[in-house]
């Protein structure tokens, strides 16, 4: 196994702004395992819609929807400058003190979460995650508490294992929040994105039937992964084009665009339908009829990341081939500016993943973008 290097390359955010803020650094110092902890060589990370709005700092306040502030607003963890990256996939080449040496050379792939809970309590209310709180995996070398990183056996290759953690733990999370049952149909917007494509192949793992919401292009390939079938986002009237398309009853819609289409999904719904939500990047700001939410006694229930249960049970899927990655193309990690412009223009399904330039030509050359 290569030495270590004392230093590394990374891209790091250094403050809230526009793409400026990220800056490719070739010196930052490799980081040391404390205690518990694990080093991980990193070979992939996938990109994610809560890096930019970290970003940007658009989260806003619960008081000012408008005010710039970063995930958990008002009780921020994030200080600059801040390597993020939440999909981490690579090898552990050490490790802290308690941790097993034999750990050593385990190809992983990590829970993001910081859970703040002990093992046993799945409560989220004061959860934190890689990226974030501390440094994440936009970078050569990261390092993670030894329980995070999950040993995977799978012949999946790096750049497409990296397209699971975040968006599929985000998605079964949706899914057991509104508590998808087998035979129930569920209504996806945002359906082409990484947590949308992920939701239609778990509620398939659990026996529902999804129906993608998506723009023009891109229906084929939704139905490949397992939609019935699916909604243009821009159909004229939203509510009959469900009502047409829709082979009865809608039981849940998991909606990550919100915006103007807010309303019109809760009318899709069926009486005592649950509506859950872990993005909104149509608008985060509503216009809600109270009168649709109590009248048909509809379930409301907001989402964000996933307990130790359901991410442990997406190994288990990855491992099983229940579930498949949508690798759409890859990015060398000195190109991040690009592959972040690529990422707002959403003009791709599935992920977007980053490589470091150094495992360039063995994992992401073969997936680059054109």
């Amino acid at each position: 196994m290569a030495a270590i290097p004392e230093v590394m390359k990374a891209v790091q955010l250094v403050g809230h702004g526009g793409l400026d803020q990220l800056v490719y650094r070739d010196d930052v110092p490799t980081p040391v395992p404390d205690a518990g902890e694990v080093l991980i060589e990193v070979h992939a990370c996938g990109m994610n819609n809560t890096d930019v709005w970290v970003r940007e700092g658009a989260y806003g306040t619960e008081a000012d929807a408008a005010e710039v502030s970063t995930w958990r607003r008002g009780r921020s963890t994030l200080t600059f400058p801040r390597i993020q990256g939440t999909d981490t996939v690579g090898r552990i080449v050490n490790v802290g003190e308690g941790v097993p040496s034999a750990r050593i050379g385990e190809r992983v792939m990590v829970d993001f979460s910081i859970y703040n809970r002990p093992e046993g309590d799945d409560s989220l209310a004061d959860i934190d995650y890689i990226g974030h709180g501390r440094d994440g995996g936009y970078a050569e070398y990261t390092v993670v508490p030894a329980e995070n990183a999950y040993e995977i056996t799978s012949d999946i290759g790096d750049a497409e294992l990296a397209t699971f953690c975040c968006a599929y733990l985000t998605a079964e999370q949706m899914l057991d929040r509104a508590r998808l049952a087998k035979d129930e149909r569920i209504l996806v917007t945002g359906a082409s994105g990484g947590v949308g494509s992920a939701i239609i192949q778990l509620a398939r793992v659990r026996g529902a039937v999804p129906y993608a919401v998506t723009s023009p292009g891109k229906e084929d390939a939704l139905r490949e992964i397992g939609a019935e079938d699916v909604i243009l986002r821009d159909a004229p009237d939203l509510v009959a084009e469900a009502e047409r398309v829709v082979d009865g009853p809608v039981d849940v819609v998991a909606d990550l665009v919100a915006g103007p289409m807010f309303n019109d999904l809760l009318r899709i719904l069926r009486p005592e339908g649950r509506y859950t939500t872990a993005g909104a990047i149509g608008g985060p700001v509503v216009n809600l009829d109270l009168r649709t939410m109590y009248l048909k006694q509809l379930e409301l229930h907001g989402s964000s990341q996933g307990t130790r249960t359901a991410f442990r049970r997406l190994v288990r899927y990855i491992e099983d081939g229940a579930v498949r990655p949508l690798l759409d193309r890859t990015y060398r990690l000195s190109d991040f500016h690009a592959a972040q412009t690529a990422f707002l223009g959403k003009a791709y399904i599935g992920k977007l993943v980053v490589v470091p330039d150094r495992h360039w030509a063995e994992i992401g050359a073969p997936h680059a973008a054109p």
